[in-house]
């Protein structure tokens, strides 16, 4: 019983301390719990976020894999993901030369769009890149090989660290990268810091790549990385081993094929990377190539397709494509849905919820989800392509193409062809009297309209092009890159460049 004030105030005050002290306690409690709540849900999303590796060659034509019968070539790693995945037998890169498709990978747009209108173009800083828009959602991004990017023609040296076209300035985190193609022993950058490696060039670029994978599957972190490869495109130079299937060959072919093989094995390599850090079952691997196969190479590179790279025939456009991911497509199907290197990106982006804002309007993809368990016969939206003066439209098996004036075309022409009853494009059916032909220009003139307005700049915020992108130039001829001449003069892959 409490027989004083003061008894009173000490009693009331201790019962204050206790409930204060327990309040304290209970909304440390909830916090904590709630913090943990919290880091359980970001590590389970985490979990649940697919690893994406994208794989790309350099020159491989369409007919170039042994899933299509080639009469020398065996690419066994690529069959074996063609049987476990989806494989693309009408699939095609964004331009018919190199630099324009990288540009289209990373943006969902047309070359033409972007500012990368030929072979050694830089990539407009105004861009948005599917780098940046999976940096922002979480992932660590890093990019392995070719990059040619960033404005510099010839033989790939590696990029500068303060390139102001780099990887890191279009959202990879990590980076290994040269300028342009690369060979046999290459010399590369990572993040400005040169390094000479000894090999085949895919075996190391994919060796590098599962390094940065697999660190980051020990982090629990997802992972987005592009290995872009520098075969088979010329010089070329394989290892003595790989030479062996093609002694009856000319020594241009025969090195050309002998590095597809050691491509094919750092495919393998890739492959059994993934699953022995144990992310295979939930990586979407898609590989394709940046443009049709190459003239002068004997077995043909195309399998029978008309033109070769540098052209908008099917043979210069359509390439190899193989998409892997055992959680969303666990059955192997081949697909002949027209598709294209301006899909990735929107894939992509609908695949991780991704919101609209992340590309740039007008987007010239489309998703590709649907076709991960159901086949679609018809694209709603045609692709476009427009290269070295020439423009094509495909919608579904119609192709209507523009050639422009050149050495070899003396005077501009139209040409039209239904590809279901003429694959080759040999039967070229443009008339004025046709309904389907003169269809077929009223699209193609209206997407060419729309490109003039990208390229004029109308699609960004600032309704113009800045800062202007600037003219390719060759990096023998670039001061900055003057100070490496001593030590790469007797470089196999750079003396052409040094016989002057």
């Amino acid at each position: 019983m409490l027989n004083t004030s003061k008894q009173i105030d000490s009693y009331i005050f201790n019962q204050f301390m206790r409930f204060r002290f327990s309040s304290i306690m209970m909304i440390f409690t909830v916090l904590f719990l709630s913090h943990s709540a919290f880091q359980n849900s970001v590590a389970a999303e985490k979990s649940e976020q697919p690893n994406i590796v994208l794989v790309m060659a350099d020159d491989m034509g369409w007919g170039q894999t042994g899933y299509y019968n080639h009469p020398v070539l065996k690419t066994p790693n690529l069959d074996a993901m063609a049987t476990n995945g989806l494989r693309f037998d009408r699939f095609y890169a964004g331009a018919p030369v190199c630099s324009p498709t990288r540009a289209s990978v990373l943006t969902g747009r047309s070359n033409m769009r972007t500012g990368v209108e030929s072979h050694g173009y830089a990539l407009r800083l105004q861009e948005k890149t599917v780098a940046q828009a999976l940096k922002a959602a979480g992932y660590t991004t890093g990019h392995f090989g070719k990059w040619h990017l960033d404005g510099y023609r010839g033989p790939g040296v590696p990029i500068l660290a303060d390139d102001p076209y780099s990887p890191g300035v279009f959202g990879f985190d990590e980076w290994l990268s040269v300028t342009n193609f690369f060979d046999y022993d290459p010399i590369l950058s990572r993040k400005g810091e040169f390094k000479d490696y000894r090999g085949d060039s895919s075996e190391i670029v994919v060796a590098e790549a599962l390094k940065f994978i697999n660190k980051q599957a020990k982090a629990e972190q997802p992972s987005f990385t592009v290995i872009w490869y520098g075969t088979p495109h010329s010089p070329f130079k394989a290892a003595a081993e790989d030479l062996a299937p093609f002694q009856k060959l000319d020594k241009e072919s025969r090195n050309h094929y002998g590095e597809l093989v050691a491509m094919d094995r750092s495919l393998g390599t890739l492959r059994a990377g993934l699953k022995k850090a144990g992310i295979a079952e939930n990586t979407l691997l898609w590989f394709c190539s940046d443009n049709g196969g190459l003239p002068k190479i004997t077995p043909d590179t195309v399998g029978g397709l008309r033109g070769n790279k540098g052209t908008v025939y099917e043979g210069g456009l359509r390439v190899p494509c193989v998409m892997e991911w055992p959680a969303r497509i666990p059955k192997s199907r081949v697909t002949e849905f027209p598709a294209c290197t301006m899909d990735i990106f929107p894939t992509i982006a609908e695949l991780l919820d991704l919101p609209k804002s992340v590309l740039i309007q007008p987007v010239d993809g489309m998703s590709l989800v649907k076709l991960f368990e159901q086949e679609f016969s018809q694209r709603d939206k045609p692709i476009g392509f427009q290269c070295l003066g020439n423009s094509a439209l495909l919608d579904n098996n119609h192709k209507i193409i523009y050639l422009g004036k050149n050495k070899k075309q003396p005077q501009p022409a139209i040409e039209y062809y239904n590809l279901a009853d003429d694959p080759h494009e040999e039967h070229n059916l443009y008339s004025e009297d046709s309904k389907e032909a003169q269809a077929m220009k009223q699209k193609m003139d209206r997407w060419i309209a729309s490109v003039e307005k990208s390229i004029a700049g109308k699609d960004y915020p600032a309704g113009k092009v800045d800062p202007p992108t600037p003219k390719p130039r060759s990096w023998y001829e670039a001061e900055e890159y003057r100070p490496y001449f001593k030590d790469w003069k007797d470089r196999w892959e750079y003396q052409s460049r040094f016989k002057n």
